[in-house]
């Protein structure tokens, strides 16, 4: 009898699939500087380990720290659920969300399918032992810095407008300039002409066009702004919005919430006082010689659409109206007002966007439909997965119904009856 020892090689070790991620809360220079070199240190960070598999690196520019509305982070949970993420290494609890809420939600979704999260700055690993209770403690210090901060910002902005200091200077035709708002010689002359233009007979619409055609893009509701800020004659209205909480950083228009200042003779004009009250008048009389329009209506696809050439949303359009092939369509916003040699994006019969949101899941599932190309759609979904479909419009020889199809019928031998009396 012989007897062999039988050598079998050790498996080779399987290595971590770690990724990072990393978010700025603003689109500063200096703060999009600061993404890059996060993104930078972390890929080499990850790399430099040899057990560890580079899995990306996933951010979010200038977004809130609410869990829902940053594209970035919803793509890593996506990745780690279908098991392409084992850890996730992030600066701090901070940077991984503003409110204790989020963090341990998200963490503990994390936790159950086994992925760990390790915050820097805390030196926390989530899945060890007393992960849990450090980060409810210290996401709850980190909520209120984030509270504190907020409101101390709040107080210096405020205390500038009761000083009748403006706390920005981005607006065509000025630069703030040591806490002053200095004209700048060639956008002022832009603004000139708006108003020039706007006095002449002019819609607004059509300075639109007339400035896109020589390269200078502005949209419809900037020229609105232009004619309507009171900023060009020199004076100030200040405190016009405000932010609702230091979570959401939405910003609301300030109805009555919080006193505003008006300051005079604050800088130099750019327009003229009766210019101004000319134009004032005008825009006055223009809307009172047309009814108020009705509020639109909200669809279930409102806000959902967006154009993945020139990025405006889409709406909803009753194209055809009238005629045997009339249909409801969501077509881009740029098309639709300025045509298309701004935007050469399709329509969309509603029907098919109806058909293809059922296919995906449902439209409650959908958070963005975008629409890169013709006959092509990527439906971006709540979690954080994306899918893409494509489509044929239909002919409307296909879309005719039967009665559709009599009438035309009956319409054509009219034609031929009136061609034989002829």
């Amino acid at each position: 009898m012989q007897v062999r020892q039988i050598y079998t090689p050790a498996p080779e070790p399987v290595k971590k699939r770690v990724c990072a991620y990393a978010r700025v809360s603003s689109g500063s220079d200096e703060q999009l500087h600061s993404l890059s070199a996060q993104i930078s240190y972390y890929s080499e960070m990850i790399g430099k380990n040899p057990d560890w598999e580079y899995a990306g690196v996933f951010s979010d520019e200038a977004f809130t720290g609410t869990k829902e509305s940053r594209p970035g982070f919803q793509k890593m949970l996506s990745r780690c659920r279908t098991g392409e993420i084992q850890m996730i290494i992030t600066k701090s609890i901070s940077r991984f969300a503003r409110n204790t809420v989020t963090v341990l939600q998200s963490v503990r979704e994390l936790k159950a399918i086994g992925v760990d999260v390790f915050f820097e700055e805390q030196n926390i690993h989530s899945l060890s032992g007393e992960g849990e209770f450090m980060l409810s403690v210290l996401s709850s210090f980190a909520q209120e810095e984030s509270r504190s901060c907020s409101e101390n910002c709040k107080w210096r902005i405020r205390k500038d407008f009761q000083e009748g200091r403006p706390n920005t200077g981005r607006l065509l035709g000025y630069r703030l300039s040591g806490g002053v708002l200095t004209v700048v010689p060639e956008e002022a002359e832009t603004v000139r002409e708006i108003y020039r233009d706007y006095l002449s007979g002019m819609g607004m619409l059509a300075i639109v066009k007339k400035f896109r055609a020589r390269g200078v893009f502005i949209s419809k509701g900037g020229v609105s702004g232009i004619l309507r800020n009171e900023k060009y004659i020199g004076s100030m209205l200040l405190q016009k919005t405000f932010v609702r909480d230091h979570l959401t950083k939405k910003k609301m228009k300030n109805t009555g919430q919080l006193p505003q200042f008006f300051v005079e003779d604050s800088h130099e004009a750019i327009i003229d006082r009766d210019t101004w009250d000319a134009v004032q008048d005008k825009i006055d009389r223009r809307a009172n010689s047309h009814p108020p329009r009705k509020a639109p209506d909200s669809y279930p696809f409102t806000g959902l659409i967006r154009c993945g050439k020139c990025g405006a949303p889409y709406r909803r359009k009753h194209a055809n109206a009238g005629k045997p092939y009339e249909k409801i369509v969501w077509i881009c916003a740029t098309f639709n007002t300025l045509g298309k040699a701004e935007c050469d994006s399709q329509q969309i019969p509603e029907s098919v966007l109806e058909t293809l949101a059922e296919e995906v899941g449902g439209i409650s599932q959908i958070s963005e439909v975008m629409v890169p190309e013709a006959n092509r759609l990527i439906f971006r979904m709540k979690n954080g997965s994306e899918i893409e479909r494509e489509w044929q419009n239909p002919s409307r020889r296909e879309s005719w119904t039967p009665e559709m199809r009599e009438a035309a019928r009956q319409r054509a031998l009219q034609q031929r009856g009136k061609e034989k009396n002829w």
